[in-house]
This record gives C-alpha cells, structure tokens and sequence, in this order.
C-alpha cells in the first residue's frame, strides 16, 4: 500500500464522501486512490474554488471538508479561501503536495516554504516526513480541525511519501553508475534516506471516526444568564455562524429560540433559522433595536466592525456574550457574563433552565414596537422596488427571486452591492439555507460554495446570488459544473460596475476610476462552457425568465441568468471600516 492510499484509508475512515482538487503530479496517487475508495472527486479550476467547496461542506455538514492540491502555485492559490475559512471557523483539511523530502531547498520544481506561507492562515499545519507519519498526522488534522474553535489544517506530504517504494527507489537512482568515492556516497546516503522514508509504513492503519464534543457551558452562568434575561424589559437575541457549527443540532437551536421567546436577529449562516415567518424574527433596523434594549445576548457573534465594535450597544444595557473563542468574547468590549461554550448548546440548555412562559408582559410590547418598524422597513423596500432605474430595478429583482424561493431552496451570495441588497430582501428558507463569505468579505466564493451545497444535497435548487464584479471570479467554474452534472441556478446583479466601491469613491474623491466594468454577456459566456445561459433585461419578463431558469436546472443543466439591473440609492453610505 503506498501512502496515497494510506491518505485515502484515513478519508474513507472519516467519512469524507467528496475530495476537492486541482490534479498535480505530487498529488496523483492520492487522487487515484480516493476514487477507488468511493470517495468522489471533484476536479476545479482554481484551488481557491476547491478550498471554498470544502468549506461549504463542512458549514453544511458539520464535519471537515477535505481539498488536495499540488505543490508550490497550487497550495499559494488557496491562501485566500484558506483564510476565509479561518474566519468563518470552518473546519476544513487541506492537503498540499510537496518536492521530495531529500531535494528540497536544492531548487526542485515548485518548491518553497510552503509551511512559511500558510501557517498564518490555518489553525494547524504539520509536514510529513515519512510514510508511517501520513496516517497519524492526518487523523490529527480531522481532531484539530474540529476542536474549540473549528478551523483550517494544512498537511504537507511531499511527493516521495504517496508512490510505491520501487518507483522511489528509481527516482532516487538506486541504479545511479559512479565508482568514485562521492558516488558512492551519495548512492549509500540516497539509500539510507529511503529506507527511512519507508521504514515502519506496513504497521500503518486508519482508526475510527473522530467525532468532538461541543463545549459546555457552565451550569451556574446559564442560570445566571436566564436570571438576567428575565428581569429584562426589551431583550434582544443575536444570534451569528458560530451557532451553526453544530449543524445536528440546527433545528433543536431554532426550538430553543422560540421557547425563550425573545426577538431574534440572525446574521451570517445563522440566516434561516427560523424560517421564513417567524413571529420572533426580525430583520431591518438593528442598530436601533441594539441601542435600545436593556439586555443583549450575543450568541457566536463578536463585537467586529459589524456591531461598531460593540457601540451599538448602548453601556447600560447587560451585555451577554456566548462564544467558543476566549478572544472573540471579550473582543472589543467586556461582556458583563462571559459563557466561554458553544453557542447552540448554550441557548438550548437555556431554554430548558427558564421558568415556564409566559414571558414577562413587556416583552410583547418591545416585541411589536420592532415589528411595526421591520414592517414600515418592509413597506419601503418595496416602495423603491417600483422606481425607474434606466433597466431592472434591483430591488424588484430581489423580490421576485424571494417569490420563488422554495422550502428546497439553498441560497448563496458572492457579492457587494447585490447580495448586501438581496440580503434585506430574499429570505433563507431554513436552517442552513444560506451561505455568504463571513467576516473576511471575501469575492470569489460563488463557485466553490454552490459546489459543495448541490453535492451535500443533490436534491436542493441551489441559487448563487452575484455581483457582476464577482462573476468574474467564478465564471469559468461553470465547465466544473457541467462536466460533474450539478445543475446550479447563478443570477448575474449585472450594473456593469464594482458599485459598492464606486458609491462612495465617486462622491467622496470624483473619480470612478478602477469602477467601471461593461455590461458583459456572462449568458453567453457560460453557453460557451455548455451550461444554459439567460440574458434578463425587461423588468416585465423578470418572474417568467427566473421560472425558466428553474426549470432548465430542474432538468439537469447549470443556469446563468444575465440580469442587466440599474442603478439605486438604496445602500447609500453603507462603506465598512
């Protein structure tokens, strides 16, 4: 067994059901052997778009998501969505080629530090330097993967660890001519470096799935907690991606959520899940909201740019925290109760600690004064809906996209301007119904996430939100498509502009420069890579081009709907520092 296989032994043990790659000779034994373990691989063309699809399967799942790439370029390509995935705390394993142990540093193809280069961006990186190691060392990156604070690992197996011993023999020149005495020294040493390179492989074994714990709040601050929330007068829950780590769990959270009864604000992967209408789910205005209530809990959400760095929250208020990272809970701004645990088991055991409804009667009356704002919000959504915009209005678009949603739908958002006005507008239509970047803000998403989401579930209509700007990124990701048979649903925001830059840029220095891009014809684009394109431009056949895209992918074929949209004052001043 070479350690290609081994490799493959250890993601089989784990129950890695896709590997996602861009092929590389330092990494072919490992391809070859997943495949022939049933493991599907699923070939990119990019890195960074295999790295997003593992970390779309791991937000989906709940267990790490596995990419192998190459050495040198191939494991630098993935920098950026390595990085992604340690913001979001998802736990995904990479596996990157390398040169041969014995050569480098001495100039051999594509060799660099690449430990240098990624450990900043993982949670865990290890280089293997013998076979036997390929086994332990991999089992250790699932652990490290999933404990306390998910994230990123990165592995390096170096080329000379994943063929058969003979044909490493061979590249090593066991043959090699020479009778001086520094050939034969060379020739004793190579020797030497093999035997050790392969000494002890045959003892190596997979072992079991690793599975870890969430971590428990402690009993007596959840009692606290449940004190505090109920002497409160107007109460707000935030609940953030953290929550959704624990992807078994997803409906008992949303269970737990109702039975607490408070308002609810979701943000991130957490979007959805409550579903669609529910009572306690609000979704406009929550700066207002967070400044005006006397108790904030904030559950795997940290005081980022995205809550002004905890101004947002008035000093008065009691100010709950609950977050797995001892540094994200007291990021910014002290929590005056701190639960170092995880997010969904903490409100569940909340909602167990409670006394009985009914709540305290202010909460009914805080409860409807936010939902006569989110209402009013609502109303003047889709009064701007109506405006001329020179073509398709993007509100109105958003609105009819989320007349189409379905309880089977999956949403993704790669994007600026578009998503971030989707995002008021199209609604998730449950738990883990939706996917976007996270903190890092990262473009390029799209492709990869809307891989992972249709092979987690194949039955789903996968939708991928996009910004025109984003596009780009992604655009050539559609023959993947195609040639694996994952017929995704990808709506184009095209304003022929980067229009989150350009708001503010224009106004503030008078120069769209950098801004401008042009009104492309990405339907034809993606019709060249064989997928079905849909050019969208009379704001009238908007609810009747969508259904036929849904119905071209129903039938099997990935869609690109071209929606030449206009310009609006909508997110006017929305730039984020």
């Amino acid at each position: 067994m070479h350690g290609g296989e081994l490799v493959a032994e250890v993601l089989r043990a784990q129950g890695t059901p896709f590997l996602f790659t861009l092929v590389g000779g330092h990494i072919s034994p490992i391809l070859v052997a997943a495949r022939q373990r049933d493991i599907r691989v699923i070939d990119t063309r990019h890195e960074a778009t295999a790295v997003f699809a593992a970390d779309a399967v791991a937000r989906l799942t709940g267990r790490p998501g596995v990419a192998a790439v190459t050495a040198g370029p191939g494991v630098t390509n993935t920098i950026t969505a390595l990085k992604n995935a340690q913001m979001a705390q998802s736990p995904v394993v990479l596996i990157g080629g390398a040169a041969p142990t014995a050569l480098q540093g001495r100039g051999a193809l594509q060799d660099i530090d690449q430990m240098a280069a990624v450990r900043p961006v993982v949670k865990w990186a290890q280089r293997v330097s013998r076979v036997k190691e390929l086994t332990p060392v991999l089992e250790t990156a699932f652990r490290k993967a999933q404990t306390g604070v998910p994230g990123p690992v990165f592995v390096e197996c170096p080329v000379d660890l994943l063929y058969d011993e003979a044909t490493v023999r061979t590249w090593y020149g066991a043959d090699r001519g020479g009778r001086s005495v520094a050939d034969r020294a060379l020739k004793h040493y190579l020797r030497f470096h093999v035997n050790r390179l392969f000494s002890g492989a045959q003892n190596a074994k997979a072992g079991p799935r690793i599975d870890v714990a969430s971590l428990a709040p402690s009993p007596a601050l959840v009692s606290k907690v449940a004190e505090r929330l109920h002497r409160a007068r107007r109460p707000v829950i935030l609940v953030g991606s953290q929550a959704l780590l624990d992807v078994a769990h997803a409906h008992d959270l949303a269970a737990a959520l109702h039975t607490i009864g408070a308002p609810v604000y979701l943000s991130g992967m957490a979007r959805g899940l409550l579903g669609r209408d529910h009572p306690l789910q609000l979704r406009h205005k929550r700066r207002e909201a967070l400044r005006e209530a006397d108790c904030v809990l904030l559950a795997g959400v940290p005081c980022d740019f995205r809550l002004d760095y905890g101004n947002h929250i008035r000093r008065s208020a009691t100010l709950i925290s609950i977050n797995r990272s001892p540094t994200d809970l007291v990021k910014n701004r002290k929590p005056d109760i701190g639960l170092l645990a995880d997010p969904s088991l903490t409100l569940r055991t909340l909602a167990a600690t409670l006394p009985p409804a009914p709540r305290p009667a202010s909460w009914s009356t805080w409860l409807a004064q936010l939902r006569t704002r989110d209402d009013a919000r609502n109303a003047e959504i889709a009064r701007q809906s109506l405006a001329p915009t020179g073509n398709i209005n993007p509100l109105h678009l958003c609105m009819e996209i989320d007349r189409q949603v379905t309880p089977n739908t999956i949403l993704i958002g790669d994007g600026g301007d578009f998503v971030a006005t989707a995002s008021y507008i199209v609604q998730p239509p449950g738990p883990l119904r939706w996917l976007d970047p996270g903190a890092f803000g990262t473009l390029g998403v799209g492709a990869g996430f809307a891989l992972g989401a249709k092979l987690v579930h194949p039955d789903a209509e996968v939708w991928v939100l996009f910004g025109d700007g984003a596009f780009g990124y992604s655009a050539t990701e559609f023959d993947t498509f195609v040639r694996h048979r994952l017929p995704v649903l990808a709506v184009i925001g095209n304003d022929a502009s980067w229009s989150q830059i350009a708001r503010e840029q224009v106004e503030m220095l008078g120069d769209p420069v950098a801004t401008e891009l042009a009104y492309s014809d990405y339907d034809r684009m993606a019709q060249g890579l064989g997928a079905a394109g849909v050019r969208l431009d009379d704001p009238e056949l908007t609810a009747e081009m969508l259904a036929q895209a849904r119905e071209l992918a129903a039938h099997g074929q990935p869609v690109v709907v071209n929606a030449i949209v206009g310009k609006t004052e909508f997110r006017k001043g929305s730039i984020s520092m």
